[in-house]
């Protein structure tokens, strides 16, 4: 065995020292910025944000008697009106009318259906006389026919080209800055967050976890029926136009029960399409947090609730309150709306 000398062990204890002490700063000063990290900065003071930092706390904090488990921190979230914008109407709605107008010249038959003849022409108005079932054949009639993949390139490529007409932002730029940092901080705490909307799942899933950092899997939506086949020697799921699910109203309980499988902790949204789901999210023992978004910005983005034909807001505004929800006020507790 050969001897060490006693300069070599002096110059390993040394850099071991050295090296030692290096780490610990590293590791104090790495612990030293989480913990500086400031969360909600586009959130105003008020009765809103503490709320919410408050719940947070109360179950995460380990030895808090509403302490939720992390397996168990599940917070869901409506979409339209509620992540991103919704008026003057659905940008889902903008992507199909977009889609019908540019594939019209294919498709004669079309002119000969009343809801497609005013969705070719461009009058919105029209289309959105017919209601739901209106609206639901044209995002039926313009995602049929579409391998996965196809579907996907199309919605990518009207996101890169389309903008809002009123703000002249791109729609994926529509997005609500302050609910984007909600996300961050649930997240950072052990919150999963998924996406529980009206909209079509295939729809969120193309651009999701982009604009919100939620993944595809973490996306519960209204759908229609698919297929398997062959397509061009590939096998495909292809969309066939009949509907499969409306995720909205009663239907989002169910969703929520279908695609994930357990109740969730923390439920938002912005109307009454989104009032079962936080009654079904609040209405369970433990600590639980429902919060309503509520549109009352009319100079930097729109104000409307009760009397809107888009995220129509009524019985959320007067039963939520004595629920226990938060109702946030657009104008009041957000110091930004979109993104810079």
């Amino acid at each position: 065995m050969k001897k060490i000398s006693l300069t070599a062990l002096i110059i390993s204890f040394l850099f071991l020292t050295l090296h030692s002490c290096q780490t610990s700063v590293n590791t104090e000063y790495t612990e030293e910025v989480i913990s500086q990290k400031i969360y909600l900065e586009s959130w105003n003071e008020g009765s809103s944000k503490s709320a919410i930092e408050d719940f947070v706390r109360k179950t995460t904090t380990e030895n808090s008697p509403d302490f939720i488990p992390e397996k168990d921190r599940i917070a869901v979230f409506d979409n339209d009106g509620n992540l991103w914008g919704e008026q003057p109407f659905y940008f889902q709605l903008a992507y199909a009318l977009d889609y019908v107008k540019k594939e019209a010249p294919n498709h004669p038959d079309w002119a000969k259906d009343p809801t497609l003849k005013a969705a070719m022409d461009g009058d919105v108005m029209a289309v959105m006389a017919g209601g739901e079932k209106a609206l639901i054949d044209i995002v039926m009639k313009s995602h049929a026919g579409m391998t996965e993949d196809q579907f996907s390139a199309a919605v990518k490529d009207w996101l890169s080209t389309s903008k809002h007409p009123d703000t002249g932002r791109p729609y994926n730029r529509m997005i609500y800055q302050p609910m984007l940092e909600l996300l961050e901080y649930l997240r950072a705490h052990g919150y999963k967050t998924f996406i529980v909307s009206g909209g079509g799942i295939d729809f969120l899933r193309v651009w999701a976890e982009e604009a919100y950092g939620i993944p595809p899997y973490q996306v519960v939506g209204s759908s229609i029926k698919a297929k398997y086949e062959e397509v061009d020697g590939k096998f495909q799921v292809v969309k066939i136009p009949e509907l499969n699910f409306i995720d909205d109203k009663a239907g989002k309980p169910v969703g929520i029960h279908q695609h994930l499988g357990v109740k969730p902790v923390i439920a938002s949204g912005n109307s009454d399409g989104d009032f079962q789901m936080l009654e079904y999210t609040t209405n369970q023992p433990g600590a639980r947090l429902g919060i309503i978004l509520h549109h009352t910005d009319s100079v930097r983005e729109y104000a409307y609730d009760s009397l809107s034909h888009i995220g129509n807001l009524k019985r959320g505004l007067l039963e939520g309150p004595e629920k226990g929800w938060i109702i946030v006020d657009m104008a009041k507790d957000w110091s930004i709306i979109y993104p810079n």
